[in-house]
């Protein structure tokens, strides 16, 4: 029997509605299409400050905070970047809210050397007034921009190493956060992949400690890397996590949201298009045709000016493994629907934001990311489509970029990825070189560049679905060159995409659509002698 997020489409069903980049689309499915919807919101905790305290107070596998702090210690706090949650959150943030509670505590405590680093890893430098929503005014002008600042992944004399693992895995960290007494990591858990061991061996790491496990062997090994239990990558990940753990004194602080992606005055694009009243239907039927007709930049902002009213869920403090076990668990509760059996044809519309654009334009490789990248690893069990099946994606894959965040990119597509797409051969041909250019260096320390490595790892980052599709069909491609660059082909109609789609012995195709955002995972049960 069909979860309610999964729908089976009718005759008479009405069309989609689907993200085409910053545009909104509709397009008409064949009878028996299975469309999956988010799952219903979990209502966010009453008093999310209260949980803060609480669970500082009643940490997983530790002492309380408070039982850790000592007059004059040294403490730096880490926070996550902007790459989470997507798209940013309304203030107060819950980074906010965690350091507020965080600084008073520590101040009763007599403490006064802090420091707050943004945990970008290699991601761009944050700008001030992005680092000032989320941590707020107060907070700003107190610690900015001394003590209060981005890591910087590429200063020699701010990263040390740390140690080794029985890998021979280099472990290089934020010498700040190193030599701290007390390192506290404040997380949001926004998708299954994110906090653990991946906060601070991550987010306070350098490019020589992410290459061991950013490769393409690490990401074909990850049967769906948003399932933790089964990925390759959260386990080598884990290994230098452990090992920071044992040298380093760490508290962590996880945090999960709820999936209210919109603002309450454009919710009802979470919802099934059967049952929209009148005046949303009208409203969606608006938004589709203004986002065909006003310029780019301008639907970009439609949906750039509502920061996302996302919900606090849940909150757990402590050592780090038993904490994130707690989270894992509260985000499946948000993302998890149950699907029975495979499809031929997974249909993924591709929105207007990924983790890496924030306040910028998703360039060609980023559609490469969300589609067989994240959208592909959406599951748990099993993937969505079928082995050598067919992804349909809704984009214009337009040959833009963000000449300020990513620079980077452009010679990788345009220069590197003509040559060839084989992730082993960009990896040791060029990817070492690539990421010791000093001109990209110096935009990525000083200016708000992503590292020159950065678009390596995006293409590696697509490598499992690459291995696992059959074929990639764009729709509403406004070029044929990026997709053909890409690997994928381009169909002119969803109804062209589904014709080129059909199977070989002449059954009609199995079809699913994803319907996102907001996020949703697909937790497949396979029928006996089912393909993977």
């Amino acid at each position: 029997m069909n979860h309610p997020c999964v729908v089976t489409l009718e005759r008479d069903s009405a069309p989609r509605t689907v993200f085409s980049g910053d545009q909104l689309i509709e397009i008409d499915l064949p009878a028996g299409t299975r469309v999956i919807y988010p799952r219903p919101t979990i209502e966010p905790l009453k008093d999310v400050d209260a949980a803060i305290r609480y669970a500082i107070s009643h940490p997983e596998n530790s002492d309380p905070l408070h039982a850790r702090l000592r007059p004059g210690m040294r403490v730096t706090i880490a926070i996550d970047d902007i790459s989470l949650p997507l798209p940013p959150m309304k203030r107060p943030d819950v980074r906010e809210r965690m350091l507020t509670i965080l600084l008073e505590l520590l101040a009763d405590h007599g403490i006064e050397d802090i420091e707050i680093i943004v945990a970008t890893g290699i991601h761009r430098r944050m700008k001030a007034a992005e680092v000032r929503h989320m941590v707020g005014d107060k907070i700003f002008n107190e610690f900015w921009p001394e003590r209060l600042y981005n890591h910087d992944a590429e200063d020699p004399d701010n990263m040390v190493e740390v140690g080794v693992t029985e890998q021979g895995e280099v472990l290089e960290l934020n010498r700040r956060a190193v030599e701290s007494d007390l390192l506290i990591y404040a997380n949001i858990n926004f998708v299954p992949m994110n906090g653990g061991h991946k906060s601070v061996a991550v987010g306070l790491c350098s490019y020589k400690s992410l290459r061991p496990h950013h490769n393409p062997d690490t990401i074909r090994k990850s049967d769906s890397y948003m399932d933790p239990r089964k990925s390759q990558l959260a386990h080598d990940i884990a290994r230098l996590g452990k090992l920071a753990n044992q040298k380093l004194n760490v508290f962590c602080i996880e945090t999960t949201l709820n999936n209210r992606m919109f603002d309450p005055s454009l919710d009802f694009l979470m919802k099934n298009e059967d049952d929209l009243n009148e005046r949303e239907k009208a409203l969606l039927k608006g938004l589709v045709l203004s986002t065909a007709r006003l310029p780019q930049s301008a639907r970009q902002a439609i949906f750039d000016r509502f920061p996302a009213p996302y919900g606090c869920t849940g909150v757990w403090a402590g050592e780090t493994a038993a904490v994130h076990e707690k989270v894992i668990e509260r985000s499946f509760e948000q993302y998890m629907v149950p699907i029975e059996g495979q499809a031929d044809v997974l249909i993924c519309p591709i929105p207007f934001i990924s983790p890496y654009n924030v306040h910028a334009y998703l360039n060609p490789l980023l559609v490469q990311v969300l589609a067989q990248g994240y959208l592909f690893n959406m599951y748990r069990g099993a993937p969505l489509v079928k082995k050598g099946g067919t992804m349909i994606i809704t984009h214009p894959c337009t040959d833009k970029f963000d000449h300020e965040q990513h620079a980077p990119y452009i010679e990788f597509v345009h220069r590197i990825l003509p040559e060839t797409r084989d992730a082993h051969v960009l990896r040791h041909k060029y990817e070492e070189k690539f990421a010791k250019n000093p001109a990209f260096i110096q935009m990525f320390r000083t200016g708000h560049a992503y590292h020159p490595a950065h678009p390596f790892f995006m293409w590696y980052w697509g490598e499992n679905g690459r291995q696992h599709v059959g074929r990639v069909i764009v729709v509403g491609a406004d070029n044929e060159y990026i997709p053909k660059l890409l690997g994928w082909e381009t169909a002119a109609s969803m109804d062209e995409a589904l014709y080129r789609a059909k199977l070989e012995d002449g059954r009609s195709p199995e079809i699913t659509l994803l319907h996102v955002p907001p996020i949703l995972m697909g937790d497949m049960a396979m029928p006996v002698g089912g393909q993977r």
